[in-house]
């Protein structure tokens, strides 16, 4: 196991869920702490939480990762003391609606994949290049079980997670002969704010995606973030699925009296 202490981890989709799990846990370990979102004031309210809790520091970014100008504006402008990123969590992602293909909605449909793909691919391509040039750094991309078999009204945003798992792949034949490593979470049913984005805000629709089962947390994840990035130098942990006990895949589910 590797220190996490003093190393600076920047982390998408920062004030809530997952996002907020993995801050809590490397600030924990002593990491120094970048975190990314488009809420401000969550953000604010998280860092007040960890540096009164944890002995991390905590620098914050309000940033929206669709954006390629302000993502480039953004990491070009780090502060000396920030700039060196060794591990990278590409987690900001989100899903809209379960409509039909033919019945879409085109402003779901570009939300999901301008967030999910390309601000994922914003935040890699400015950021791995200096974890290249140090000759260290880790980058853990969120992806999700919807990204290895399509469902029902999910065709966008299965497609989107079928697409950070192959740019997780491709990253790390890329950097096959460096000592960058990559990793893919692939998470089945995580109870955080992801239903009711998709949802578009209905909380009772978003309350019956978990009904009648015990779904995984986002500290289960960020518990898996922090084993992977943590391993020695010369394991690279690719590909990680994680479902809750009552998911067998991405639509056969036992819901049961709780």
């Amino acid at each position: 196991m590797i220190s996490i202490k003093d190393q600076i981890v920047l982390i998408t989709g920062a004030s809530s869920g997952i996002g907020e799990s993995c801050a809590k846990i490397f600030a924990e370990a002593g990491a120094k702490l970048i975190l990314v979102a488009r809420r401000q004031e969550k953000l604010e309210k998280l860092a007040d939480e960890l540096t009164k809790k944890f002995p991390s520091k905590v620098y914050l970014l309000k940033l929206d990762v669709r954006d390629r100008l302000a993502v480039e504006s953004a990491i070009n402008s780090l502060l000396e003391p920030w700039q060196n990123i060794d591990i990278l969590i590409n987690n900001a992602g989100l899903s809209r609606g379960l409509d039909k293909l033919h019945l879409g909605d085109f402003n779901d449909w570009e939300e999901m994949i301008d967030t999910n793909i390309k601000g994922l691919l914003y935040m890699t391509r400015y950021i791995v290049p200096g974890m290249v040039s140090r000759g260290r750094g880790h980058v853990v991309n969120i992806g999700s079980i919807a990204g290895r078999a399509a469902y029902p009204g999910g065709n966008v945003y299965c497609a989107s997670k079928a697409a950070v798992r192959a740019i997780s792949e491709g990253l790390k034949q890329d950097l096959l002969g460096t000592p960058v490593r990559v990793t893919e979470i692939q998470p089945g049913l995580v109870e955080t704010e992801f239903s009711e984005v998709r949802f578009h805000g209905d909380a009772e629709k978003a309350k019956n995606v978990y009904k009648d089962l015990t779904p995984l947390t986002g500290d289960d994840i960020a518990d898996l973030v922090f084993f992977c990035t943590t391993r020695s130098l010369h394991v690279n942990i690719s590909e990680l699925l994680v479902v809750p006990t009552d998911q067998a895949n991405g639509t056969m589910i036992h819901r049961h009296q709780i």
